[in-house]
């Protein structure tokens, strides 16, 4: 195979990864919390070829003497696009959006034995079950406790309204009264991109990456309005954008695969002329 024709049959291999990311954002569109990925492509190997005789009659040239022959392009990394959606009313006391873009909840996830705290930007809670004693706990919608400023945020039985505050206070109101069971503990992060994707709208720190939490997650969120009560962050996916990509990687593929058909139909007309 031909220089030029291993070239496609690489781009077109990235390119199908390229429309496996753009198709997961298009199904991820209504999912609450949702950020958009991104793919990011990187230069594959090359060869220099030193052809040039005299360099030095090309000056002002901005570009390495001689020619470069390459292999392609790879998809380099998938990031997600951390800038807030909009936030739609919900009316349901349970429900939160965080106001602003670097903010997060925290999540106690447990999987095979093993827990650790996930980040997230969608605020739809629940209430479960957390022992036979009529004690309730603050979850996610996987039944995961959210993390408060003094653990999980732990509820009695027998309140007649809830409500979460701007501020992250969850309040419930007893006997005509209210009563405080617990602060969310909304965390901000400073290098928000350098979180790992880990599925459902969570985000991790990345094992192995050589960056502790301290360095990605600063700690709690500057004291105020945090919250818009009664309301949940939707998806980021720009759809307009995502058809676009996906028709222009779906005709760069159709243009590399014409590359190798016709490549084919060249190598099989010189095997019949040296025939």
């Amino acid at each position: 195979m031909s220089n030029p024709m291993i070239q496609a049959a690489v781009t077109m291999n990235q390119l199908q990864q390229k429309m496996d990311v753009i198709g997961n954002n298009l199904a991820n569109s209504q999912t609450t919390g949702y950020k958009s990925r991104q793919g990011e492509f990187s230069s594959l190997l090359y060869q220099q070829i030193d052809n040039m005789k005299h360099p030095a009659n090309n000056e002002g040239r901005r570009t390495p003497d001689g020619i470069r022959v390459g292999t392609g392009a790879g998809l380099g990394s998938i990031t997600a696009n951390q800038t807030s959606g909009a936030i739609a009313e919900t009316g349901r006391a349970l429900d939160a959006a965080l106001l602003n873009d670097r903010h997060y909840f925290q999540i106690q996830v447990t999987e095979n034995g093993n827990s650790e705290t996930r980040y997230t930007r969608n605020g739809s809670f629940y209430l479960n079950q957390l022992n036979n004693q009529g004690d309730l706990v603050l979850s996610a919608a996987d039944g995961s406790p959210v993390v408060g400023q003094d653990g999980p945020i732990v509820i009695e039985e027998g309140f007649e309204a809830i409500q979460i505050n701007p501020d992250g206070r969850v309040m419930t109101t007893r006997n005509g009264q209210q009563q405080l069971e617990g602060t969310l503990d909304v965390v901000e992060a400073v290098r928000p991109r350098l979180l790992e994707a880990a599925g459902d709208s969570y985000f991790r720190v990345p094992a192995n990456s050589g960056f502790n939490v301290g360095d990605i997650i600063q700690g709690a969120a500057p004291a105020g309005d945090l919250i818009q009560s009664g309301a949940l962050e939707q998806s980021n996916v720009d759809m307009a954008k995502e058809m676009n990509d996906l028709i222009m990687a779906q005709r760069s593929y159709q243009f590399n695969s014409r590359t190798i058909s016709m490549g084919d139909q060249m190598a099989g007309l010189i095997s019949q002329l040296r025939g």
